[in-house]
């Protein structure tokens, strides 16, 4: 009986830690032995393994194997990739029809001696004449 029991608390204390890696298909290698054997590691990561290196059992960087190729998107599908992302918002006014009609807020001979006014203390605008 006290067998059992001993074990019984073993168990459950084996179960609250992790018995292994939690990379467990990773590798970890130093940045001594990586220098010595890269081509090595790198065959490994060719393969499809991620390999850990570390610097003083920190780790620093990660040799992983290649991404595939992305293909270009054409212009609509970018624009429904963006849209999708949420990073684009499309237009409101769909493509050839008029622009919505509004009142000027100024005239552009206003508009442009406005700018001149605004622009006095930077320079005198008679010299770029």
């Amino acid at each position: 009986m006290r067998i059992c029991r001993r074990r019984a608390i073993a168990k459950a204390h084996v179960d609250e830690v992790a018995p292994g890696s939690y990379f467990a298909d990773m590798r970890s290698v130093g940045l001594k032995v990586l220098k010595n054997k890269l081509s090595e590691y790198v065959r490994l990561a060719a393969g499809g393994e991620t390999v850990l290196v570390t610097d003083r059992d920190r780790v620093v960087a990660e040799l992983n194997p290649p991404q595939p190729l992305h293909r270009k998107l054409s212009e609509d599908e970018f624009i429904a990739k963006g849209v999708r992302e949420g990073w684009l918002t499309p237009a409101k006014v769909p493509p050839g029809a008029p622009l919505p009609r509004g009142n000027p807020v100024m005239s552009f001979e206003e508009m442009m001696k406005d700018l001149d006014e605004s622009r006095e203390d930077r320079y005198d605008a008679r010299e770029d004449r």
